[in-house]
């Protein structure tokens, strides 16, 4: 870990790359049953990157469960391929063919590898702005309110409980990698930034992390490498939590069926030409999780009230709570809480927001019912300060202690969707409801133990324009 760290300090990308640092305990702290077989069939490719396939669903607690990879990793980036066209079509082609041969070697399931390059705004207006401005879906939904055209891939911004000196980050790219072996997020890793693309695609910072949840009574993955990290607050993690702060996130009913989120969906969107269909967007933040103030200063019933909604029925000591679509939360419930209580609940403010209001049917006949969850969130537990790796250790605060945290990732078929659920976790509600609240309060959910360092926007071309997209339309 000390290595990996100076390495971040001094801003070592090739040593950096492939290392494992602390997050080698993961296979060693992992069960074998959490692991899937490498023989899982391998499913035909489809359009969207953003899809995993052979994802595995249990029940815990009388409430079905996705089960996600144990290794994530997000590695972001500066393209360096220079602004002509035939160097951009030239590394188009070189990064798809090395897109391509992991395609071929991993199939897109837990037990091979999850990838996905996006894409931010930097890129498209500097490398390929004419063909952004022709083909860049356009947000219907935002377009209306905002009365001008509203794109799809919005640059992030600071909401209100976000410190002051949260980086709203400008990269080119981003590539995410999950997996059940971190063999085969290693070798992703190093083809992508290494070797013949090594003077195409510069990383400007590897985040790293895990998941694994205590299903069937075992230890989980968070208090084990919380407490070997050393941690303030790891001993008080729940034996068998799936994430630091205690409580399941993946509930299959609380995550957006895998193909909600595409332009295409929800109706959301103009996909204008059509370059873009079977693509979406993606946030990317780094979060610090205070496990102190969590555990010591909010009982359990409080965590409870605060992570959903006051009130909200469970028994002691419960991780996995229901949050099916006939228990989703409107804006007037929420304020009627907020007047009653002086508070409201993470998951019920972000559900006015993120939960579909009525039935809707999908341009290929797939059926959505009123209170399907739209976001599909793919975040993971991190013991980063913030990043594992910068090249820039000054400007993103590098430490070498580790913290417990979140990188928060999450697809939504639009930014401003994003953006309009992350507001009502803050209290400013999708109808215009503002529920006032002092920065940070405590009954502002968990915005009080939550503190974010980094914030940005991509947008996810589908399989077919992944690499330098537009690139040929030069």
């Amino acid at each position: 870990m000390r290595l990996t760290r100076r390495q971040a300090l001094a801003g070592a990308a090739t040593g950096a790359l492939g290392a494992a640092g602390i997050y080698e305990l993961v296979d060693r702290l992992a069960g074998p049953s959490e692991r899937r077989s490498a023989t899982e069939p391998r499913e035909p490719a489809r359009g969207e990157q953003h899809v995993l396939g052979g994802v595995e669903v249990i029940v815990d607690d009388g409430v079905e469960v996705v089960v996600p990879p144990l290794h994530h990793e997000v590695v972001t980036a500066r393209v360096t391929a220079g602004t002509s066209r035939t160097a951009l079509r030239e590394a188009q082609a070189e990064l798809e063919h090395v897109l391509a041969g992991l395609d071929r070697e991993f199939p897109a399931t837990p037990a091979g590898l999850g990838l996905a390059v996006v894409w931010g705004r930097p890129y498209f207006e500097r490398y390929v702005p004419g063909p952004a401005k022709r083909h860049l879906p356009i947000d219907r939904r935002a377009s209306g309110t905002k009365g001008r055209t509203v794109s799809v891939l919005l640059e992030a911004i600071r909401f209100p409980s976000d410190p002051k000196d949260v980086r709203l980050e400008g990269n080119d790219l981003a590539v995410h990698l999950r997996s059940d072996s971190s063999d085969h997020v290693a070798a992703a890793q190093r083809a992508i930034f290494g070797g013949s693309l090594d003077g195409i695609l510069k990383p400007t910072s590897i985040r790293k992390g895990f998941l694994g949840g205590g299903f069937g009574g075992r230890q989980s993955l968070p208090k084990k490498m919380a407490v070997a990290a050393g941690v303030p607050g790891a001993d008080l993690i729940p034996e068998t939590a799936q994430l630091f702060l205690g409580f399941t996130s993946t509930q299959k009913a609380a995550l957006g069926p895998p193909r909600i989120v595409n332009f295409e969906t929800l109706g959301l969107v103009d996909l204008r030409e059509g370059y873009f269909r079977h693509g979406t967007t993606m946030h990317v933040s780094h979060l610090f999780e205070d496990l102190e103030a969590w555990y010591l200063n909010f009982d359990f019933r409080e965590r409870v009230d605060t992570a959903f909604r006051p009130g909200q029925p469970a028994r002691p000591g419960a991780q996995t709570l229901r949050q099916a679509p006939k228990d989703v939360a409107t804006e007037a419930g929420v304020e009627a809480t907020y007047r009653r209580d002086g508070a409201i609940g993470h998951s019920s403010a972000i559900q006015t927001a993120s939960r579909l209001r009525a039935d809707h049917v999908a341009e290929d006949g797939t059926v959505y019912r009123k209170g399907t969850a739209i976001p599909q969130r793919v975040d993971f537990n991190t013991l980063d300060n913030p990043f594992f790796w910068s090249s820039d250790p000054k400007g993103d605060a590098m430490a070498s202690t580790p913290e417990a945290g979140l990188h928060f990732v999450v697809l939504q078929p639009t930014s401003d969707d994003f953006h309009r659920a992350r507001l009502a976790m803050d209290g400013v509600l999708p109808d215009g409801t503002r529920l006032r609240f002092p920065a940070r309060a405590r009954g502002q959910g968990f915005n009080s133990i939550l503190r974010a360092t980094h914030r940005q926007n991509f947008l996810v071309p589908p399989r077919w324009h992944r690499s330098f997209p537009l690139a040929e339309l030069l």
